[in-house]
């Protein structure tokens, strides 16, 4: 992945909705000037949600997704139907296309309610206008007529959208807010079988672009070269940040009065987790023998034998808890609806999934009152160390005394 792209976790994803023969995949193509979706007179043929990362002027870089039609009957369209409420989950600006000539049916209403629902901001567009005699709008709701067949509206439509997306883009920092111009900040990144040959993974690309915006120094170094390098810098660094897996090692090696912390509880903060996820590693005391246990990955990378989810994370549960468990895997964007069967749910640090997702989860995780935390946050917290890495967040640790 080169640096110059935007990870797909960090782009605004515009989900475009509708029934089938509305003329969506059409609107799409024209606002995104490229043939994306499958067009054809058939009805329903988008059978899965089409992802396509773009740059979309006046915005920047999106990720649009293109829907199979909400009102598929039959039992694989249900099926579809099921993947386009999933993609719900990881949307944030919604466009609902409506056959102008038809007008709002009750899929239609019923799709917008669920966009209130899950506080979604959502435009409608009445496509189609080529073939009306009058076009009239819906009643308090941000709508816009346009014709995909002759590019009519289209370039209002974009940017309704971009004016839409902006109400969503908000001015969150991994790690610079929290320190000044000329800062030292270390960062500690094992060099292991699991990251890929020649490059650092995208927390850690993210983490120094962030201190760089700031106008901190980032020093990279390997646990291995740690004590040289902190002996080294010649004045005390501001902060150390860590991958979780060195925590215990890097701990040692940092004097006290250095605020130390992780990857993933700084990855915890940025998208909003930080808190129900420390709340949720609670739950970690509360484990019972022949409990069962859910371990979540956001992406589907290979399994290694060392695998951190598979091995390492129900290895360090047992050694801290001394409980005989049951464990159960999800990964990529399959996640239980239904989690009452388990009693923890340890969640990956999501870089794959976007903000919205990741709090999807936790509210679903919430709303049944089962506890969830992330594989950073249990790490630290297992190692007996979760106390020190929340240092820098004093709002936070407080959490840990209740």
């Amino acid at each position: 992945m080169g640096m110059n792209q935007t990870p797909a976790s960090e782009r605004i994803h515009i989900g475009f909705f509708g029934k089938r023969n509305a003329g969506k995949s059409s609107v799409v193509n024209k606002v995104t000037g490229q043939t994306l979706a499958i067009v054809s007179p058939v009805k329903g043929t988008t059978t899965d949600p089409v992802y396509k990362t773009m740059e979309l002027l006046p915005m920047g870089p999106v990720m649009i997704i293109d829907t199979p039609g909400i009102d598929d009957e039959g039992r694989l369209g249900e099926l579809r139907v099921k993947k386009t409420y999933q993609v719900l989950n990881k949307t944030d600006v919604a466009v609902l296309v409506v056959d102008g000539t038809v007008g709002i049916t009750n899929v239609d209403q019923e799709m917008i309610r669920m966009f209130k629902e899950k506080d979604i901001p959502y435009i409608v567009v009445f496509n189609k206008k080529d073939l009306c005699e009058q076009c009239s709008n819906m009643e308090g709701v941000l709508s816009i007529w346009v014709s995909a067949e002759k590019g009519d509206g289209i370039h209002e439509l974009k940017e309704k959208i971009a004016a839409l997306s902006r109400q969503e883009e908000s001015e969150k920092r991994i790690v610079g807010d929290m320190i000044l111009p000329g800062d030292f900040v270390v960062l500690v990144v094992p060099v292991d079988s699991a990251a890929p040959k020649g490059r650092l993974i995208l927390p850690q690309q993210q983490t120094i672009r962030d201190i760089l915006d700031a106008g901190g120094i980032t020093v990279v170094v390997k646990d291995s070269e740690l004590k040289d390098a902190l002996d080294g810098l010649g004045r005390k660094p501001k902060m150390v940040i860590t991958d979780s897996q060195a925590f215990d090692k890097v701990s040692k090696i940092t004097p006290e009065d250095i605020m130390l912390t992780s990857f993933s509880i700084l990855f915890a903060r940025y998208k909003g987790s930080l808190e129900s996820t420390v709340k949720g590693a609670a739950g970690l005391n509360k484990l019972k023998d022949g409990d069962k246990v859910l371990i979540s990955e956001g992406c589907t990378h290979h399994r290694q034998c060392e695998d951190i989810g598979t091995v390492k994370i129900p290895r360090w549960i047992e050694r801290y808890t001394g409980k005989k468990l049951v464990y159960e895997w999800s990964s990529g964007t399959e996640f239980p609806e239904d989690l009452s069967d388990y009693s923890l749910v340890v969640h990956c640090g999501g870089c794959m999934l976007n903000e919205r997702e990741m709090k999807y989860r936790q509210k679903q995780a919430g709303r049944q009152g089962i506890p969830m935390t992330n594989y950073g946050i249990l790490i630290a917290c297992t190692q007996g160390i979760l106390k020190r890495s929340l240092m820098p967040f004093p709002e936070i640790l407080r959490f840990l005394s209740e």
